[in-house]
Protein backbone atom coordinates (compact mmCIF):
# COMPACT_ATOMS: atom_id res chain seq x y z
CA UNK A 1 0.00 0.00 0.00
CA UNK A 2 3.00 2.84 0.82
CA UNK A 3 4.70 1.41 -2.39
CA UNK A 4 1.47 2.30 -4.59
CA UNK A 5 0.93 5.50 -2.68
CA UNK A 6 4.27 6.84 -3.26
CA UNK A 7 3.68 6.11 -7.18
CA UNK A 8 0.38 7.74 -6.99
CA UNK A 9 2.32 11.36 -5.03
CA UNK A 10 5.26 10.83 -7.83
CA UNK A 11 2.91 10.58 -10.64
CA UNK A 12 0.66 13.61 -9.60
CA UNK A 13 3.86 15.70 -9.44
CA UNK A 14 4.01 16.94 -12.61
CA UNK A 15 -0.43 17.19 -12.46
CA UNK A 16 -0.07 19.55 -9.73
CA UNK A 17 2.77 21.58 -11.39
CA UNK A 18 0.72 22.02 -14.67
CA UNK A 19 -2.38 22.56 -12.49
CA UNK A 20 -0.49 25.53 -10.85
CA UNK A 21 0.41 27.00 -14.48
CA UNK A 22 -3.32 26.90 -15.34
CA UNK A 23 -4.92 28.25 -12.17
CA UNK A 24 -2.69 31.07 -12.97
CA UNK A 25 -4.09 32.67 -15.70
CA UNK A 26 -8.13 31.83 -14.49
CA UNK A 27 -9.25 35.38 -13.87
CA UNK A 28 -13.28 34.79 -13.56
CA UNK A 29 -13.68 33.75 -9.93
CA UNK A 30 -16.97 32.38 -10.73
CA UNK A 31 -15.83 29.45 -13.26
CA UNK A 32 -12.66 29.06 -10.55
CA UNK A 33 -14.46 25.83 -8.81
CA UNK A 34 -15.70 24.61 -12.42
CA UNK A 35 -12.43 24.87 -13.89
CA UNK A 36 -10.74 23.24 -11.10
CA UNK A 37 -12.96 20.38 -11.51
CA UNK A 38 -12.30 20.20 -15.10
CA UNK A 39 -8.18 19.97 -15.07
CA UNK A 40 -8.55 17.70 -12.02
CA UNK A 41 -11.31 15.27 -13.68
CA UNK A 42 -8.89 15.47 -17.48
CA UNK A 43 -5.58 14.80 -15.37
CA UNK A 44 -7.03 12.00 -12.79
CA UNK A 45 -9.11 10.33 -15.92
CA UNK A 46 -5.06 10.06 -17.80
CA UNK A 47 -3.50 9.21 -14.90
CA UNK A 48 -6.15 6.14 -14.29
CA UNK A 49 -6.46 5.18 -18.27
CA UNK A 50 -2.66 5.27 -19.22
CA UNK A 51 -1.17 2.74 -16.30
CA UNK A 52 -3.97 0.60 -17.99
CA UNK A 53 -2.76 0.76 -21.41
CA UNK A 54 0.40 0.37 -20.35
CA UNK A 55 -0.49 -3.09 -18.27
CA UNK A 56 -2.28 -4.15 -21.32
CA UNK A 57 0.42 -3.46 -23.83
CA UNK A 58 3.42 -5.00 -22.09
CA UNK A 59 6.81 -5.49 -22.34
CA UNK A 60 7.22 -5.11 -26.20
CA UNK A 61 5.58 -1.54 -26.06
CA UNK A 62 7.67 -0.60 -23.42
CA UNK A 63 10.53 -1.04 -25.67
CA UNK A 64 8.74 1.11 -28.62
CA UNK A 65 7.64 3.72 -25.98
CA UNK A 66 10.59 4.64 -23.65
CA UNK A 67 12.93 5.23 -26.92
CA UNK A 68 10.90 8.44 -27.33
CA UNK A 69 8.23 9.02 -24.73
CA UNK A 70 10.60 12.01 -22.88
CA UNK A 71 10.53 13.76 -26.16
CA UNK A 72 7.22 14.03 -26.93
CA UNK A 73 5.90 15.01 -23.31
CA UNK A 74 8.87 17.34 -23.61
CA UNK A 75 8.08 18.78 -27.07
CA UNK A 76 3.85 19.57 -25.87
CA UNK A 77 4.65 20.90 -22.85
CA UNK A 78 7.23 23.16 -24.27
CA UNK A 79 4.74 24.07 -26.85
CA UNK A 80 2.39 24.81 -25.01
CA UNK A 81 4.63 26.67 -22.22
CA UNK A 82 6.33 28.90 -25.34
CA UNK A 83 2.42 29.78 -26.40
CA UNK A 84 1.64 31.11 -22.83
CA UNK A 85 4.79 33.29 -22.89
CA UNK A 86 3.89 34.98 -25.95
CA UNK A 87 0.57 35.59 -25.48
CA UNK A 88 1.71 37.10 -21.39
CA UNK A 89 4.53 39.13 -22.82
CA UNK A 90 1.36 40.58 -25.87
CA UNK A 91 -0.56 42.39 -23.00
CA UNK A 92 -4.08 40.64 -24.67
CA UNK A 93 -6.31 41.62 -21.89
CA UNK A 94 -8.67 38.17 -22.76
CA UNK A 95 -8.94 35.67 -19.83
CA UNK A 96 -5.99 33.42 -20.60
CA UNK A 97 -7.14 30.99 -18.19
CA UNK A 98 -9.59 29.72 -20.15
CA UNK A 99 -6.71 29.35 -23.42
CA UNK A 100 -5.21 26.27 -20.89
CA UNK A 101 -8.47 25.07 -19.75
CA UNK A 102 -9.97 24.20 -23.28
CA UNK A 103 -10.50 20.46 -24.16
CA UNK A 104 -8.27 20.28 -26.80
CA UNK A 105 -5.15 21.90 -24.31
CA UNK A 106 -6.15 19.52 -22.24
CA UNK A 107 -5.82 16.60 -23.61
CA UNK A 108 -2.54 17.55 -24.94
CA UNK A 109 -1.31 18.79 -21.23
CA UNK A 110 -3.46 15.45 -19.58
CA UNK A 111 -1.32 13.20 -22.26
CA UNK A 112 1.78 14.75 -21.54
CA UNK A 113 1.76 14.54 -17.82
CA UNK A 114 0.75 10.97 -18.20
CA UNK A 115 3.16 9.31 -19.94
CA UNK A 116 5.29 8.02 -17.14
CA UNK A 117 1.81 6.75 -15.77
CA UNK A 118 2.06 4.39 -19.18
CA UNK A 119 5.40 2.90 -17.99
CA UNK A 120 4.39 2.48 -14.33
CA UNK A 121 1.49 0.43 -15.99
CA UNK A 122 3.89 -1.78 -17.78
CA UNK A 123 5.70 -2.48 -14.26
CA UNK A 124 2.52 -3.60 -12.68
CA UNK A 125 2.20 -6.58 -14.70
CA UNK A 126 5.19 -7.63 -12.99
CA UNK A 127 4.51 -6.16 -9.45
CA UNK A 128 2.51 -8.47 -7.09
CA UNK A 129 0.05 -5.38 -6.28
CA UNK A 130 -3.59 -4.54 -6.94
CA UNK A 131 -4.14 -2.62 -10.36
CA UNK A 132 -7.29 -1.81 -9.69
CA UNK A 133 -6.53 -0.40 -6.12
CA UNK A 134 -3.03 1.37 -7.70
CA UNK A 135 -5.39 2.74 -10.69
CA UNK A 136 -8.12 4.16 -8.09
CA UNK A 137 -4.89 5.46 -5.69
CA UNK A 138 -3.19 7.35 -8.75
CA UNK A 139 -6.47 8.96 -9.85
CA UNK A 140 -7.36 9.90 -6.86
CA UNK A 141 -3.93 11.49 -6.02
CA UNK A 142 -4.05 12.97 -9.45
CA UNK A 143 -7.36 14.23 -8.19
CA UNK A 144 -7.09 15.84 -5.62
CA UNK A 145 -3.48 17.59 -6.38
CA UNK A 146 -4.70 18.97 -9.27
CA UNK A 147 -7.72 20.27 -7.69
CA UNK A 148 -5.36 21.78 -5.13
CA UNK A 149 -2.99 23.03 -7.64
CA UNK A 150 -4.97 25.19 -9.69
CA UNK A 151 -6.36 27.48 -6.40
CA UNK A 152 -3.11 27.54 -5.76
CA UNK A 153 -1.78 29.13 -8.88
CA UNK A 154 -5.53 30.94 -8.79
CA UNK A 155 -4.12 32.60 -6.05
CA UNK A 156 -0.80 33.59 -6.57
CA UNK A 157 -2.11 35.06 -10.17
CA UNK A 158 -4.58 37.25 -8.64
CA UNK A 159 -1.66 38.27 -5.96
CA UNK A 160 0.85 38.90 -8.29
CA UNK A 161 -1.26 39.98 -11.54
CA UNK A 162 -0.24 41.31 -14.57
CA UNK A 163 2.33 39.19 -16.37
CA UNK A 164 2.08 36.20 -14.20
CA UNK A 165 1.04 34.00 -17.31
CA UNK A 166 4.64 34.02 -18.54
CA UNK A 167 5.87 32.38 -15.17
CA UNK A 168 3.26 29.38 -15.80
CA UNK A 169 4.61 29.08 -19.45
CA UNK A 170 7.88 28.87 -18.17
CA UNK A 171 6.98 26.27 -15.41
CA UNK A 172 5.58 23.93 -18.17
CA UNK A 173 8.61 23.91 -20.22
CA UNK A 174 10.43 23.28 -16.85
CA UNK A 175 8.57 20.61 -16.47
CA UNK A 176 9.33 19.32 -19.98
CA UNK A 177 13.14 20.12 -19.93
CA UNK A 178 12.55 17.69 -16.50
CA UNK A 179 10.88 15.11 -18.02
CA UNK A 180 13.71 15.06 -20.99
CA UNK A 181 16.66 15.11 -18.29
CA UNK A 182 15.22 12.22 -16.03
CA UNK A 183 14.89 10.15 -18.94
CA UNK A 184 17.74 10.71 -21.19
CA UNK A 185 20.48 10.39 -18.11
CA UNK A 186 18.12 8.20 -15.50
CA UNK A 187 18.43 11.03 -13.42
CA UNK A 188 15.00 11.82 -10.90
CA UNK A 189 14.40 15.53 -9.61
CA UNK A 190 12.41 14.76 -6.03
CA UNK A 191 11.75 18.74 -5.56
CA UNK A 192 9.79 19.63 -8.84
Amino acid sequence: MIQIIFIAISLAMDCLAVAIAGGVGCRDNRLRLKYAFKIAAFFSLFQMIMPLIGYAAGYGFKNLISRFDHWIAFGLLAAIGIKMIYEGAKGAEEDKGKNIINNKTLLILSLATSIDALAVGISFGIMDISLLLSILMIGAFAFILSFIGFYLGNKAGRFFKGKIEIVGGVILILIGIKILIEHLFNFDFYFF
